[in-house]
């Protein structure tokens, strides 16, 4: 008899994880446990399945084959040499019969060149039925040397037939006798393997769904703190400055909320340190220009007495006088310009409505001013709007002034509506605004160029201007004509600004600070346009 042989193969499988965008931190971390532990579960189930399908096929593969070679020694070896078909098919019905649930074909040297065959179940196994390798195999015979005591082994191989594994297996008798050969059923083992196959899905399944539980879990407690730093940082933007948070544990989060409360508590002093500088320095200059409007009131009578006896002065002196005069006018325009300056950042400005007419708001603007030669109104009459008249007038001014002395004429206001707005454009023909220029034309004391830190304009002019629209619930913009033909200041303000001002026309409610800072922050958003120097 030989001695078992034999070949196996196996398959592989695999799969593709992509096109997965995760923006959740939450969801990133459960699917970061679920990948690990679908990768674990599948690993373990596919060795496990691996190992116990080789278990079961070789355990089933072995007691066949064993029991094959014993009944192949005991019964086909007592046959004659030379066996009719008769003998051959009782023999292998016999080895069938007591065997392990195999049929049997056995193959016999009947007249020379002539097999004869016996089968246990010839409809449902025949010599076409052994595959050709193998039967080359099983009666090829080998030299018997030292490393081979037997001429002839035993073979084995797994086939296919009708959708159900077998194993075939194959040997000859030595020294003369018939070729056996054996078909097992290996249906029941696949069944066994299926059910193992499905168990192991299963416990992979639920080994996922424990691993996102435990993700959820996970996420929660690590991304619990993370929301809360993240809120306590909200409500720090939103000026609340006491905000602090609860610091339980020594881990790195701890470690985060810590350097949280100290950033907050360095924020808030240097916070309140600021403020207390900007309220000093805002009492400062509200103290400075109340103690000079004393002596500027003096001052003023004194020029005015002086400008009116300028013909009778001396020649020698007049220039003097002429000098005092306007520099006198000009002090006193930038003390109330500072005064204004104050009161708005003090929140006690108050708007003063009335309804009024805006081309003859503008007119009257012009006129006082003497400026109705250098500039054209585009505007029609009846248009009225619920505003503070002296507050428009200041806008107006500084506006038209600034045209007028940084531009070129003319200057063209116009007017125009547009639903519950107001739209006034004041355009210049001059060189237009420099585009370095063009975001700091609305900051306070800023001048365009700094060879002329003497010029005319104080540099609040535009500032002012800007603090009268936001406190009308309004805005100005400012920009470069798209033709090149100068700058062009659009002011756009309610037509009825009762609603900013408290709804009684005179109370409080557009001088407050924090309204005001939200329009400015609005006016921000839409870009700050640039002007010439901020001066009027």
């Amino acid at each position: 008899m030989g001695r078992p042989g034999g070949r196996a193969g196996r398959g592989g499988r695999g799969g593709l994880l992509a096109g997965i965008r995760l923006s959740s931190l939450r969801l990133r971390l459960v699917v970061v446990f679920a990948l690990v532990a679908l990768t674990a579960a599948v690993s373990a189930s596919g060795i496990a399945y691996w190992l116990n399908r080789e278990a079961v096929l070789q355990r089933t593969q072995d007691a066949s084959l064993n029991d094959f070679r014993q009944e192949m020694q005991t019964r086909a070896a007592a046959l004659p040499v030379r066996p009719d078909a008769d003998e051959l098919r009782r023999t292998a019905e016999d080895m069938a019969n007591g065997g392990s649930g195999y049929r049997v074909l056995l193959v016999g040297e009947g007249e020379p060149g002539k097999q004869t065959i016996g089968a246990s179940d010839a409809d449902r196994f025949s010599l076409r039925d052994v595959p050709a390798g193998l039967r080359t195999q099983v009666d090829q015979e080998r030299q018997v040397d030292s490393g081979n005591e037997f001429p002839y082994h035993l073979f084995w191989v797994r086939i296919e037939k009708g959708g159900t594994p077998y194993l075939v297996g194959g040997t000859r008798i030595i020294g003369g006798g018939p070729t056996g050969y054996m078909l097992k059923s290996l249906e029941q083992e696949r069944q066994d393997l299926s059910s193992l196959g499905w168990s192991l899905g299963v416990a992979t399944l639920l080994a996922l769904l424990g691993s996102a539980l435990l993700a959820q879990a996970a996420a929660t407690t690590v991304l619990k703190p993370v929301h809360r730093l993240g809120e306590a940082a909200r409500r720090l933007g939103e000026g609340r400055l006491d905000t602090r948070l609860r610091v339980s544990g020594t881990d790195e989060l701890a470690e985060l909320s810590r350097t949280f409360n100290n950033a907050a508590e360095n924020l808030q002093k240097k916070v309140a340190d600021m403020s207390a500088r900007e309220e000093s320095s805002r009492r400062f200059v509200a103290d400075m220009s109340h103690e000079l409007r004393t002596p500027l009131t003096a001052l003023t009578a004194v020029t005015e007495v002086l400008e009116e006896e300028g013909e009778s002065l001396d020649p020698m002196i007049a220039p003097a006088v002429a000098l005092v005069v306007s520099e006198t006018r000009r002090l006193n325009t930038l003390v109330e310009n500072l005064m204004e300056v104050t009161r708005f950042d003090a929140g006690t400005a108050r708007l003063v409505l009335d309804d009024v007419d805006v081309a003859d708001q503008v007119t009257a603007c012009i006129d006082a001013r003497a400026w109705l030669d250098a500039v054209e109104l585009d505007a029609e009459r009846g248009i009225m709007a619920r505003l503070d008249p002296r507050r428009l007038d200041v806008i107006l001014a500084n506006l038209i002034g600034n045209a007028l002395k940084h531009g070129g004429s003319p200057v063209r206001v116009s007017i125009r509506t547009a639903g519950d707005e107001l739209l006034i454009e004041v355009r210049d023909h001059g060189p237009g605004i420099p585009e370095d220029v063009l975001p700091h034309v609305f900051d306070r004391f800023y001048k365009a160029s700094a060879s002329r830190p003497r010029s005319e304009g104080s540099g609040l002019g535009l500032s002012i201007a800007m603090e009268n629209a936001l406190i009308h619930g309004g805005d100005i913009t400012a920009a470069n004509s798209p033709d090149g033909g100068g700058a062009v200041f659009r002011l756009r303000l309610p037509r009825d600004a009762s609603a900013i001002a408290g709804g009684d026309g005179d109370g409080p409610g557009a001088s407050q600070p924090d309204k005001r800072d939200k329009q400015r922050d609005k006016h921000d958003r839409r870009g700050k346009k640039g002007g010439t120097d901020g001066g009027a």
